[in-house]
């Protein structure tokens, strides 16, 4: 009987062991996936991106961002939504789900940051440095400086 009784708390002492060292994976793995997550939904352009400047003259800007809301229906209203805010329809099931474009985290960027976004994409977001032109694109940063006000 001793023999048996030792045998038990053996098993106890290794189960015991086995559930903290799950919880503790079970912990560390919704820590990084947790990390991950908001690492995927933080997009930082490079530093490069930040001397970037606008070729737009301060004048110009009124008419550029008409054009730019021209564009913006035309390419992006899809994903981020007729206000830029994320809720556009083509942007439901993505993830990481559009930007609002509304956002001080959004509007705080340099223009060199937006229109390096806008080039380059990411993840979903396609790289419209193909397919629309250079102009049209400082447009399109020239238009979400609108979004707001």
């Amino acid at each position: 009987m001793k023999i048996f009784f030792s045998d038990e708390i053996t098993i106890i002492i290794i189960m015991e062991k086995i559930l903290i060292i799950s919880i503790t994976l079970f912990l560390l793995i919704g820590s990084a996936k947790k990390s991950y997550a908001q690492n995927q939904e933080k997009w930082i352009a490079p530093e490069s991106s930040k001397e970037i400047n606008n070729p737009v003259s301060v004048k110009k800007r009124s008419s550029s961002a008409k054009n730019g809301a021209k564009l913006f229906k035309k390419f992006c209203i899809v994903c981020h939504g007729e206000q830029g805010i994320g809720d556009g329809p083509g942007g439901k099931a993505l993830d990481p789900k559009p930007a609002n474009l509304t956002s001080e985290p959004v509007q705080k960027q340099i223009d060199g940051e937006i229109f390096w976004k806008i080039s380059n994409g990411r993840n979903a977001m396609i790289k419209w440095n193909p397919i629309i032109a250079e102009e049209d694109r400082w447009n399109l940063v020239n238009y979400i400086r609108t979004l707001n006000q």
